[in-house]
């Protein structure tokens, strides 16, 4: 069996979806509902593209979404730490192959460009591309900065940060200047507290329908005993706020934000510290994983950068595709 179909949502998807997914157990960007949350607030005016292929007891899932002008890409953004098929039935290296082909060659139908990103492997899924007869060219696209915990006590994890991020943590906290909590149940009251401090960061405005699918998000990993939303506060007023999930053995750094007014006093890294200690003391994660990005801080807190990787395919079917595969493959040569 093989498919690729559009949807003006992904209801009707996650409703004979989620029989096949009884016996697996997704990482979260890998679940159905993430993609259901993440088309709902950040994609709804784009149709979703789905694309499947089956063999035996196994199969192959890509979601997609429809860019129009017949280009697709991964039903993806800035709030996704990863994207990639999704294998389920436990197929070997040659089945996945297989399949990813199969896909590859039902989406040149009528697709004329697609770009998937970010990938932490790329090797199959370009592999499978141009076996199916795209010209497809990757290259590397930033990366996510990840802790290996490797069974350390916070203490022991702190004693190797950097210097000058021991000794800030330090200064700045010597008169406590701030209160620390570290919430596994989201209310309302927490949720406005996130959302003020939000509005008072130093941060850009987030992106049309972020704080909406953030607050889903957020509700159901509460439910669910996974979230870990943590606050630094100075009296009732919150200075500083951080949205961490936990996905397996893994704390997931999705969102962090702190009052612009407060910054000579550090806040945020005051509560990265309480947030840290409380993954690695409390929770017993095994990793934790600071998202998409390569802003320069992760750097003191993380030890281990995974790189990204972008695929861009073009289906040499359609005249529209030509120029910018070949601009693409410039690009690939050039970087």
């Amino acid at each position: 069996m093989v498919m690729a179909r559009e949807y003006r949502s992904m209801a009707e998807v996650r409703q004979w979806l989620a029989p096949r997914l009884r016996d697996a157990a997704p990482l979260l960007f890998a679940q159905a509902e993430w993609f259901d949350a993440l088309h709902r607030h950040c994609f709804a005016d784009m149709p979703v593209r789905v694309a499947m292929a089956a063999e035996g007891g196994a199969e192959v899932w890509l979601f997609l979404h429809d860019r129009g002008e017949r280009k697709a890409g991964a039903l993806a953004n800035w709030y996704s730490f990863s994207w990639a098929p999704l294998f389920l039935g436990n197929p070997d290296e040659r089945t996945q192959a297989r399949l990813l082909e199969r896909v590859a060659a039902e989406l040149l139908r009528d697709c004329a460009q697609i770009d998937l990103y970010p990938l932490e492997e790329s090797g199959a899924v370009l592999a499978a591309l141009r076996k199916a007869g795209w010209f497809a060219v990757t290259r590397a696209m930033g990366g996510r900065h990840v802790l290996d915990v490797q069974g350390r006590s916070f203490d022991r994890y702190w004693a190797g940060r950097p210097g000058r991020l021991r000794e800030l943590v330090r200064r700045r906290g010597r008169d406590r200047p701030f209160e620390y909590a570290v919430h596994h149940e989201l209310t309302d009251g927490l949720w406005r507290d996130y959302e003020a401090v939000h509005a008072a960061s130093w941060k850009e405005p987030e992106p049309e329908g972020g704080l909406a699918l953030l607050r889903e998000i957020a509700g159901r990993e509460s439910a669910a005993g996974r979230l870990r939303i943590g606050f630094a506060r100075q009296g009732e007023r919150a200075v500083a706020a951080q949205l961490w999930t936990l996905d397996g053995d893994c704390a997931l750094i999705h969102k962090l934000c702190h009052d612009a007014a407060f910054d000579a006093q550090s806040p945020g890294t005051l509560l990265s510290h309480s947030m840290f200690a409380h993954a690695i003391d409390t929770d017993r994660v095994a990793r934790i994983d600071y998202g998409t990005g390569d802003n320069a801080y992760k750097s003191d807190w993380m030890e281990r950068r995974i790189p990204l990787h972008r695929v861009d395919a073009f289906n040499p079917r359609f005249a529209s595709a030509w120029l910018p595969a070949a601009r693409a493959a410039i690009s690939a040569l050039v970087g």
